[in-house]
């Protein structure tokens, strides 16, 4: 892939959607943290500071960007809080938009399934959502999770059967 402005819009335009649904599921379905660490992800991208060497396909590497860029804002939100609770200033208001991506969830089956992947640990969800939802393979999302591919399978073959036993019916 050129490193031309023109080509990585194109492309980044192109894996939009995907890449919105990607870094929903690394900030936890919080579409405004989401918004924000997609674009800090594209800024990265476009001024330089990530650069595409290559090594993957694009998306592969871009979804490593997104991961890598989530886990960045995560810190500097629990450092912001750790702040705020230390000074005693009141926490940031909650994001109303945040309600209304919730209450899109109508079916009990896709709410059913988000509770049980919430359960489950970060990086079992994080392979599962990408090979599942951005059809890559495990070692496709070992690459993005910066884990080997043997640990990923196991991440993947832990998340299946704890997923399993959570949907159950009771």
């Amino acid at each position: 892939m050129d490193d031309e402005p023109q080509d990585l819009q194109r492309e980044l335009g192109r894996l939009h959607a995907d890449s919105y649904g990607w870094a929903l599921a690394c900030c936890g379905r919080r579409t405004a943290d989401a918004r924000e660490v997609l674009q800090a992800a594209y800024l990265k991208v476009l001024d330089g500071r990530a650069r595409f060497g290559g090594r993957s396909r694009f998306r592969t590497w871009l979804f490593g960007v997104i991961r890598r860029t989530a886990a960045e804002e995560r810190r500097r939100d629990a450092l912001r809080r750790l702040r705020l609770v230390t000074f005693g200033d009141a926490p940031e208001p909650a994001d109303p938009a945040a309600g209304a991506a919730e209450r899109l969830e109508q079916s009990d089956d896709v709410r059913r399934l988000l509770s049980a992947l919430a359960r489950l640990p970060r990086r079992q969800r994080e392979v599962l959502d990408l090979v599942f939802y951005h059809e890559m393979s495990v070692a496709e999302a070992a690459d993005v999770m910066g884990v080997s591919v043997g640990s990923a399978r196991q991440h993947y073959e832990r998340g299946k059967a704890r997923l399993r036993v959570l949907l159950e019916p009771s």
